[in-house]
C-alpha cells in the first residue's frame, strides 16, 4: 500500500510535475487562427483516413471538432469501443496517455496518434508497474481489477479492467461469485464500490489530482448558497463529497442526469471540461463548479486536469501533418493487457443486450447511485 505522489518522475515524461504540464498547455488561438486550424484539421482527417476520439475533459474546440467530423466525444468506455469499431486507419486520441494505449491495444493494426504523448494522469503516475506487480504477487488469492486510468503494463497484470461507468456492475458480479478483489489505483472509487457492493476489496492508495481536491466542507457551503441545485459527483471524489451528492456517476451518467432532472441548477464535482457538453445537452440550465482546495487556498488543478489541458488545436494539426506522437505498446504487454480490457467490453455488451453474464447477480444492480442520495 502506498500514498500517491504527484511529483514523482514517470517513464520518459517531462510533464509528471503539474507545473511542467501547465507550462506545456497550448496558448488559445485567436478566432481567425482557430478557424484556419479547424479547416486544416478537417482536411487532414480526410486525407489521412483518420478519426478524432476526444474525452469530455479536453478543450471544447476539440470536442466540437470530433463531433463535426464524425468522431466521438465520450467517456473512456465509449472511447475504447468507438476506436475499436471504427473503420478509420488512424485514430487521433485527444485525452491522456492511458487512453491512447488502450486504443492501440484494442486496435494494434491501426496507427494511434496523440496531440501530446506526455499528457499523463495522476492515477497512472501513482501506480508504477513494478510496485503494482509486487503488490499483486503479495496477494495471489485475489482477482485483480484495475481502473482504466493505468498504464498498459499495469493492465497486463490485471484480470479485469473497468471504467467508472461499469466498475460497480463488474465488482458486484465478481462479489456474487465469491471473489476477493485487489483494486487499483483510485482509493476513493474503490472505497465507494466496496461500500455499495460489500465486496472484499484490498485498495491501492492512489487518487485523481482533480477529484481529490474537492472538499465536503466547501461543497456544503456552496449548497447553502444554491439550495435548489442538484449536486452531481464523480465517484473518484472523497467520501465527504460523495455523501453530499444527489447523483453519483461517471461522466456520461452525470450528463444524462443533467438532461433528465427537472432542476435548473447543478453543482458539478468533476473536471470542468465536462461543462461544455452539459451545456449543450441541457441548454438553459446553469452549471456551477464544485469548489476545490477551500476558500483562498492554492490548488494544483482548480477543477481541470493539467494533462487534459495539453491537448489543443495546434498540436493536433501538427500531429496529423507530421505523423509524430505515435502511441506504441510492447506487443507482449499489449497482448496481456488486451485480455482484461476485452473482458470488460464483453461484459458491457452482454449487459447492454440484457443478457446476464455467467454467475451474474440474481437481482440486477444499477450503475452507481442513480438518482437520490449517495
Amino acid at each position: 500500500m502506498k500514498t500517491v505522489e504527484f511529483e514523482r518522475p514517470q517513464m520518459n515524461s517531462g510533464t509528471s510535475c503539474t507545473a511542467a504540464a501547465w507550462a506545456r498547455t497550448p496558448a488559445s488561438p485567436s478566432p481567425d487562427e482557430k478557424r484556419v486550424l479547424k479547416e486544416r484539421i478537417k482536411r487532414l482527417l480526410k486525407e489521412k483516413q483518420a478519426v478524432l476520439v476526444a474525452h469530455y475533459y479536453v478543450d471544447a474546440d476539440l470536442q466540437d471538432l470530433a463531433e463535426e467530423t464524425g468522431g466521438c466525444v465520450s467517456d473512456s468506455l465509449e472511447m475504447a469501443r468507438f476506436g475499436r469499431d471504427h473503420p478509420a486507419k488512424t485514430l487521433i486520441v485527444a485525452g491522456v496517455r492511458f487512453m491512447g494505449e488502450t486504443a492501440k491495444i484494442l486496435s494494434p493494426d491501426k496507427t494511434v496518434l496523440m496531440p501530446d504523448l506526455d499528457a499523463t494522469c495522476s492515477l497512472d503516475l501513482g501506480c508504477p508497474a513494478d510496485e503494482f506487480a509486487a503488490f499483486c504477487d503479495a496477494h495471489p488469492d485475489r482477482t485483480v481489477v484495475v481502473y482504466a486510468n493505468t498504464s498498459a503494463a499495469v493492465k497486463a497484470r490485471a484480470d479485469w479492467m473497468v471504467t467508472s461507468s461499469i466498475g460497480l456492475d463488474i465488482v458486484a458480479h465478481l462479489h456474487a461469485q465469491g471473489k476477493k478483489i485487489l483494486w487499483a489505483p483510485d482509493k476513493h472509487l474503490g472505497a465507494y464500490i466496496q461500500k455499495k457492493t460489500g465486496a472484499d476489496m484490498l485498495l491501492w492508495q492512489g487518487s485523481c489530482l482533480v477529484h481529490d481536491e474537492f472538499k465536503g466542507v466547501e461543497l456544503e457551503l456552496l449548497k447553502q448558497e444554491h439550495p435548489n441545485a442538484k449536486v452531481l459527483v464523480h465517484p473518484e471524489s472523497p467520501e465527504a463529497v460523495v455523501a453530499l451528492a444527489d447523483v453519483v456517476g461517471s461522466t456520461s451518467q452525470m450528463i444524462a442526469a443533467a438532461q433528465s432532472l427537472d432542476a435548473q441548477e447543478f453543482i458539478v464535482a468533476t473536471d470542468n471540461g465536462i461543462l461544455h457538453k452539459m451545456k449543450q445537452a441541457a441548454p438553459g440550465k446553469r452549471f456551477i463548479e464544485a469548489p476545490t482546495a477551500g476558500n483562498s487556498a492554492t490548488c494544483k488543478s482548480c477543477a481541470h486536469c493539467p494533462w487534459m489541458a495539453m491537448n489543443g488545436l495546434q498540436n493536433l494539426a501538427d500531429v496529423l501533418e507530421s505523423g509524430r506522437n505515435e502511441v506504441l505498446v510492447d506487443p507482449e504487454i499489449g497482448s496481456k493487457a488486451f485480455n482484461c480490457i476485452d473482458r470488460m467490453l464483453s461484459f458491457a455488451a452482454q449487459k447492454k443486450a440484457n443478457v446476464r453474464p455467467s454467475g451474474d447477480l440474481a437481482k440486477e444492480q444499477k450503475l452507481f447511485s442513480g438518482i437520490g442520495p449517495a
